[in-house]
């Protein structure tokens, strides 16, 4: 073989060893990548079953007959660990929350204040939010009716009756995406009651309360959470902001209104009249050892037929969409108390 020839072979030898490395690399890397996705989709999976099983906790930590070995439903938040992961558990009871077929105007106006719109349309999404739910076709004054929602293009007019959820508050004419999303863990249809219960409520909540300042709320969720650390009724809360000083308890008055805010929370009156099982909110966020993380976000009742099932859920949303996670520095102040997993095995 002449020379010309033997260098063209081995050139072709390399070309084709060069080919045949790249593809091999090509392949591993792809095996890496899809081995990774696996991975990351069944520590996924992992992560959504223990945020799973928090939810289950929670369930069963609510019936706990020891009253004071009861979850608490004010935003508490309560922590297991497992030998891979660790889940946290808020929950929220719908008490404790804005109703917004039964708060009055005043209400509405000074929560509303707090919301990222302009002062100028303030009054009119508030009057647009009275108009949807009343029964008549009278306009409030910047209100809006049915005339008004033809005027903006909308194919739709105000039902003139309760929300039926808190997703309808998307249809009000001057509502808009940023407004929602500021109000929608603020606000509930599950209430029933014009006013919110302060011993359930989220500090959240009491933020954009008429009257509350921070201070005063700050002292009252430190408190708080020493009463329910403690396994004592939580105290009454008392905003410097508003004037308004409110009578100390004693030890009995304290348990008793700590016993009322409870049955509130497990049975309340609902718009139309009738009673109903109070309604909860259960966040269940699980985090593994190499950040593996899921979420599920739950609302839930005590059950009409308990034997069949404890609770009823009336909305659930894995990986919720929120901005707060459970495991933040800001969390760690509202967490109760830390169990062991094995402490539910029985």
């Amino acid at each position: 073989m002449s020379r010309p020839a033997e260098g063209f072979a081995l050139v072709l030898v390399l070309w084709v060893l060069s080919l045949l490395t790249i593809m091999a690399g090509s392949f591993a890397l792809t095996m890496q990548r899809e081995a990774a996705v696996v991975t990351g989709s069944r520590n996924n999976a992992q992560a959504m079953a223990i945020a799973e099983s928090g939810l289950a906790v929670a369930e069963l930590m609510l019936m706990n007959p020891d009253q004071q070995k009861r979850w608490r439903t004010d935003g508490s938040i309560y922590q297991i660990d497992y030998p891979d992961f660790k889940v946290r558990v808020r929950l929220f009871s719908e008490t404790g929350k804005i109703d917004i077929n039964s708060a009055d105007q005043t209400l509405l106006q000074g929560f509303i204040a707090y919301a990222p719109i302009e002062d100028e349309l303030q009054a009119k999404l508030v009057n647009a939010i009275l108009d949807w739910r009343d029964e008549d076709d009278l306009v409030h004054i910047d209100g809006a009716e049915k005339e008004d929602y033809k005027e903006a293009g909308l194919s739709y007019r105000p039902r003139n009756k309760p929300f039926q959820s808190i997703e309808e508050l998307q249809l009000v004419l001057g509502m808009n995406e940023q407004v929602f999303k500021w109000l929608e863990n603020l606000v509930t249809v599950y209430s029933g009651q014009p006013t919110v219960d302060s011993t359930q409520a989220a500090k959240e909540v009491l933020r954009v309360l008429p009257g509350a300042d921070a201070e005063s709320i700050d002292e009252y969720i430190a408190a708080r959470r020493i009463s329910a650390v403690n396994g004592l009724p939580a105290p009454a809360f008392m905003s410097k902001g508003n004037g308004a000083a409110q009578p100390e308890l004693s030890n009995q008055d304290e348990e008793s209104a700590q016993n009322s805010a409870i049955e509130r929370s497990y049975a309340t009156v609902a718009s139309d009249g009738t009673v109903q099982k109070g309604a909860i909110t259960v966040i269940a966020e699980a985090q593994s050892s190499d950040d593996s993380m899921a979420m599920i976000k739950a609302l839930i009742k005590r059950s009409d037929n308990p034997e069949a099932s404890p609770f009823q859920v009336l909305k659930w949303q894995r990986n919720a969409a929120t901005d707060d996670s459970l495991f933040t520095a800001e969390s760690d102040q509202l967490l109760v108390r830390q169990y062991a997993e094995p402490e539910f095995n029985n």
